[in-house]
């Protein structure tokens, strides 16, 4: 039984700001576009071929996704990135594609209308949605009676996968076997049909933002689908096809991106505001990009404290206790994770993560006395230094009127040799907690990691083997949980179930609606 009731309409979306430009990432190499008739297995008539591509789109798709640049926004825009709710296809267990047969479920029909009630008060000013029936029910819920119209764009179909449309999973597993095996281990080289997909869908998403920047509209709702929905996040941030599988995209999981134009009229500013915020808990076990995982790292970031307010906007720099709100947000961060069986707990010395840490641990023991045989469940708790930063926010001599508290890209107004020092620091904390993850029985080890923001968002940068010049592209709330799931163990690579998760909160999170931009600038 999950320990806290999420409401429907508090889903809390927080206005950002900029982030540092970063460097692009290798090309990949080029291919040819072609249209091939999609064929499915016997228990499905053939599937639709992918729409007829103009000869502008044929050109773009034959050259690297690097070489399409991001236009400038002349005002600062909000894009908000929905995923489609269940397909009958999704519960078959059937690659889908960009094909165009399977429908939303009841429990589809049912998600996308939470959604809409997550999203209700948002003022947005345009949807754009893919043509596929599953997506476009999904925009039609969520839009609900809004008056405009809206816009569909076939650029946001699903990923093309050609001959694989249609399959079940194991008939793909036995008809194609190495190829089927390639698209599963190194999907961004799995050829098919000639076609090299997720190659051709990251030019095609990165096309999509030309689209989407140029509408006049700031507040713009996209309603799409899992791989094209992990490219635009992608492809909007630089990251190259490596990243496939990796920002993870659930069905009606919302992720949200920031644009804020630059003064020079070159490429915005992009800040991830938040990653695959769904309708229920990220944190029941479960599948990872479509595999088994049961390591896992959830980032807890401590709540709010008593001298936030006095630190002239520097955020969360002090070490103090935390006030009323960060106690709440320790006890429903705690509620969340009840129903996780947690084998240890590490914070930084910092008290308000101490007070964080202990609230968690307190639910996680008394988690097995709620029936009748009472066995305390233990915990490991753990205090590391390696896992405190504030001493190291602290040493800035920058103008504190220059900081806004908490908000993204904050962690830009600190000098050079800071955040050199904070992303050092923030690398011996990742592997304390990768080595503390190791400890755990191969079956099942979740660790939870108790700090400072800034020090879970340095930390993320680590896992998606970023640098430091990344450290303004993502944005964290006080009391948000991140999770990363690790499907090959605390060796292998990490893969994001979610960044800065709040709907646990409810009434104590920030709402999208409340900026924290000046009005000339938002």
């Amino acid at each position: 039984m999950l320990a806290t009731a999420l409401t429907p309409h508090l889903f809390p979306l927080h206005k950002t700001t900029k982030f540092f430009h970063h460097h692009r990432r290798r090309r990949p190499e080029e291919y040819p576009f072609r249209a091939d008739v999609v064929r499915s297995s016997s228990s499905v008539q053939e599937t639709k071929k992918p729409p007829p591509v103009s000869s502008d789109e044929r050109r773009e798709l034959s050259t690297s996704w690097e070489s399409i640049g991001l236009p400038p926004v002349k005002a600062a825009k909000r894009v908000v990135l929905v995923r489609h709710g269940q397909s009958t296809w999704n519960a078959e267990g059937r690659i889908q594609g960009s094909s165009d047969f399977s429908v939303l479920t009841l429990k589809g029909e049912s998600q996308a209308e939470t959604s809409r009630q997550m999203l209700l008060d948002d003022s947005f000013d345009v949807c754009f949605s893919s043509p596929l029936i599953r997506s476009k029910r999904t925009a039609e819920i969520i839009w609900d009676s809004r008056k405009e119209d809206i816009i569909t764009d076939s650029n946001l179909r699903e990923i093309d996968l050609y001959s694989f449309q249609g399959l079940l999973k194991n008939e793909g597993k036995a008809k194609y076997g190495a190829a089927y095996r390639q698209w599963q281990i190194d999907a961004p080289n799995f050829n098919i049909d000639g076609h090299f997909p997720v190659r051709e869908l990251w030019t095609r998403a990165r096309s999509c933002w030309t689209k989407i920047l140029t509408h006049e509209s700031r507040s713009i709702l996209v309603v799409a689908h899992n791989a094209v929905n992990q490219a635009l996040v992608a492809t909007a941030m630089g990251l190259g096809t490596e990243y496939f599988r990796v920002l993870l995209q659930s069905n009606c999981g919302v992720s949200v991106l920031d644009f804020t134009p630059k003064p020079d009229g070159a490429t915005p500013d992009i800040c991830l505001n938040r990653l695959n915020q769904t309708p229920s808990p990220p944190i029941a076990a479960g599948s990872s990009a479509g595999r088994k995982t049961s390591m896992r790292i959830i980032l807890v970031s401590h709540g709010t404290t008593q001298n936030d307010a006095e630190q002239g906007g520097i955020p969360l720099s002090g070490d103090s206790p935390m006030n009323m709100l960060g106690v709440i947000q320790a006890q429903k961060t705690a509620e969340l994770l009840l129903d996780v069986k947690v084998g240890s707990i590490a914070s930084s010395n910092a008290i308000a993560s101490v007070e964080t840490a202990n609230a968690i641990s307190r639910v996680q023991e008394a988690a097995d006395c709620l029936g009748a045989d009472c066995v305390p469940r233990y915990v490991e708790m753990k205090q590391m230094a390696d896992l405190g930063v504030e001493s190291i926010l602290r040493q800035t001599t920058n103008d504190s009127t220059s900081f806004q508290p908490l908000q993204s890209g904050w962690l830009k107004g600190y000098k050079d040799e800071i955040t050199t020092t904070l992303w050092d620091q923030s690398g011996v904390a990742w592997k304390c907690l990768l080595d503390e993850l190791s400890k755990g029985s191969e079956a099942e080890n979740v660790v939870v990691g108790v700090g400072h923001p800034a020090l879970h968002i340095a930390m993320m940068g680590h896992c998606l083997n970023l640098t430091k010049e990344w450290l303004g592209s993502f944005h964290l709330d006080a009391g948000s949980i991140s999770v990363v799931d690790f499907p090959d163990g605390p060796s292998g690579r990490g893969v994001i179930r979610c960044i800065n998760y709040t709907a646990h909160l409810g009434r104590w999170s920030i709402p999208i609606t409340r900026s924290t931009l000046d009005d000339e600038e938002f």
